[in-house]
């Protein structure tokens, strides 16, 4: 499935990515797989994470999917036991499953909305930190890489848990990277900017009811972006492929913008 004349940059690595039946996961798995790794496509999605891992499988590459809620540890402890099972090993685990807040006021998101939030983006971590990171010690090191967003350095009004949680997922992944260290296990962060995902797509439901006032807000998203648009989900399998492999074998703990200059 290499795509280039080069030795691929994963061969002969296992990688778990969460979230990966669309968006940002899906992208990262199929580049992954495109450089040499065997994939496992998780998600709480069944049917979504089975035609990821189907067209990299139709692609020539290596994967099986796995449905997984990265919110219950007994869950995550699965995803771990099956990877090792099919695989023999994990060096690679991308913890990309996340959901957004809808747009609003502060005073109007439930506490049940920031349970779930909080659980799917901060306390998967956790789960990561007791189910994976044990199985990579145990075979000589490997990487964490969570996803965070460009709104845990550069908050937007309106979403005020999720930029939250996220500034969460940047101060986990520095003291997960100080914590594994000695374990030879690697921890780093991306932080996109707003991108073409259904992500992206289920905030924007908040702020609007129609697709002329959809599309009007995204042209303002992309306004506030020095190059100009949003992320692409190529952008992040792009970054996630870098500090995945042996070329950033010095990088730990580090948050890295994806996103085009809006942090700055």
């Amino acid at each position: 499935m290499n795509s280039n004349s080069q030795s691929p940059r994963l061969a002969g690595k296992v990688a778990i990515v969460t979230g990966a039946g669309s968006g940002f996961g899906a992208a990262i798995a199929l580049r992954f797989a495109r450089e040499g790794a065997a994939v496992v496509v998780a998600d709480i999605d069944p049917a979504a994470g089975d035609r990821v891992a189907a067209g990299i499988v139709g692609a020539g590459g290596q994967a099986v999917a796995c449905a997984v809620d990265v919110a219950q540890g007994a869950s995550v402890e699965r995803l771990a036991g099956f990877t090792t099972q099919t695989f023999g090993r994990l060096d690679i685990c991308v913890n990309n499953a996340g959901i957004a807040q809808r747009y609003g006021p502060i005073l109007d998101v439930a506490e049940a909305e920031f349970d779930r939030l909080m659980a799917i983006n901060v306390k998967s971590l956790f789960w990561c930190v007791h189910a994976i990171a044990p199985v990579m010690a145990a075979g000589g090191g490997g990487v964490i890489l969570n996803t965070s967003s460009a709104s845990a350095l550069r908050p937007r009004p309106g979403s005020a848990w999720y930029n939250t949680s996220k500034a969460a997922v940047n101060g986990a992944t520095k003291s997960m990277a100080l914590d594994l260290a000695p374990h030879r296990i690697r921890v780093c962060a991306l932080c996109p900017v707003a991108a073409d995902t259904p992500l992206f797509a289920e905030a924007l439901s908040g702020l609007a009811s129609t697709e002329a006032e959809r599309a009007r807000l995204r042209a303002q998203f992309e306004a506030g972006v020095p190059l100009g648009r949003l992320c692409l989900p190529e952008d992040m399998a792009n970054a996630a492929l870098f500090l995945a492999s042996d070329e950033a074998a010095f990088l730990t703990g580090v948050c890295l913008e994806v996103d085009g200059g809006r942090t700055i």
